[in-house]
């Protein structure tokens, strides 16, 4: 299999309201859609979606779309490929930008699946036919959040995230649970905190938290090592992981019970397929996150969540629960906190190449 063209579209989705975390507030969400074209007449779709702004990766969009054009388009189109391992031989020259690569690396992926006649989900040996749902509540005030969770539970979503930061965190996890009682409950707290809040810490500890996650810097895993000893609620990691290798060290070190893995975030599916195998080698849980990307990477979630060490609900609200619109005919819909992993051909999705269109900001044809 050959890619002989890509056109690389930059598209900006409003979002239903703003959505704030430790880092900020974002009111628009820009992201990176790539359509790849084989010489077989084949047309595989991907999204890389990092950030606008570099707060939470140092990748941003417009780094991305550089580093399409300039660096990885040249690498890929025209060459041979036989399976995803060959595909991302193609690039390994290239350090980090797993954003970037993500999105050539997901529409190969799609691509492979429909030379073999199989879903993407088959084709990453997924097991599930469903998966649980979790939700993720930003930042806000406490009728707003309280909202949204009594909302979230009304429609049976199998766990709430709650963004904390420092001066917004432990009198609200006591609300909440004072308000809701024992629901599946954990904290996200994006890198905002050091081991000078482990008192803290130690308080969280006694709400039964299902996880914290990424308490500490993003680039961390000896003080999240020496936080975990301290506390019996278990670590996420999710910043701190952007590859296999990452894991490994994480593991060998005890500085978490569980990943967070991203696909865009450690480069792709393969390498989340990587990250897994070695998690469930070790007992450690894995679950899937999100970007709030468009329903493509979204589509793409779904099959790597398919998997079976993925053992916690993921973040998988429906994209038109945070955006105005969404680039497929028909997305994915949530029952009772329960996603169907497409059994299609392929994404298991049609595209709305139209509304790509429409919402384009940029386009780079290579």
């Amino acid at each position: 299999m050959t890619i002989i063209s890509a056109t690389v579209y930059q598209i900006d989705i409003p979002l239903r309201q703003p959505f704030t975390t430790s880092f900020g507030t974002i009111t628009t969400r820009p992201t990176i859609i790539v359509k790849a074209e084989t010489s077989d007449g084949l047309i595989g779709w991907g999204e890389a979606a990092p950030l606008a702004f570099p707060i939470y990766k140092p990748e941003t969009v417009a780094f991305a779309m550089i580093t399409l054009q300039d660096y990885l388009a040249p690498l890929i189109l025209g060459k041979e490929f036989q399976s995803i391992e060959d595909f991302n031989s193609l690039y390994q020259s290239i350090k980090g930008n797993y954003f970037a690569k993500t999105g050539f690396e997901t529409a190969a992926w799609m691509l492979l699946a429909l030379e073999r006649n199989v879903s993407i989900s088959q084709l990453i040996g997924g097991t599930k036919k469903q998966i649980e749902t979790g939700i993720s509540v930003g930042i806000g005030s406490v009728s707003e959040i309280f909202d949204k969770i009594e909302t979230g539970l009304a429609a049976g979503t199998k766990r709430i995230k709650l963004k904390i930061r420092p001066d917004w965190d432990l009198e609200l996890v006591k609300q909440v649970r004072t308000t809701f009682g024992d629901i599946p409950l954990m904290v996200d707290a994006n890198s905002a905190y050091t081991l000078a809040d482990i008192e803290l810490f130690k308080k969280l500890d006694t709400y039964r938290l299902l996880m914290i996650e990424q308490p500490l810097a993003d680039d961390d895993i000896i003080d999240h090592s020496v936080l975990q000893q301290k506390l019996e609620t278990p670590i996420c990691l999710d910043e701190s992981i952007s590859s296999v290798e990452d894991a490994r060290r994480a593991i060998y070190l005890k500085a978490c019970k569980i990943i967070n893995i991203k696909p865009g975030r450690v480069g792709g599916l393969l390498e989340t397929k990587k990250i897994h195998d070695l998690c469930q080698q070790n007992n450690v849980g894995v679950w899937c996150g999100g970007m709030m990307e468009s329903g493509i990477a979204r589509a793409f979630n779904i099959a790597t969540a398919s998997q079976t060490n993925y053992i916690y609900p993921a973040d998988m609200d429906e994209t038109l629960s945070y955006f105005t619109d969404d680039v497929l005919h028909t997305g994915y819909h949530i029952a009772n906190g329960l996603v169907e992993v497409p059994a299609e051909t392929g994404l298991g999705f049609m595209i709305d190449e139209e509304k790509i269109i429409h919402y384009t900001t940029q386009t780079l044809r290579l």
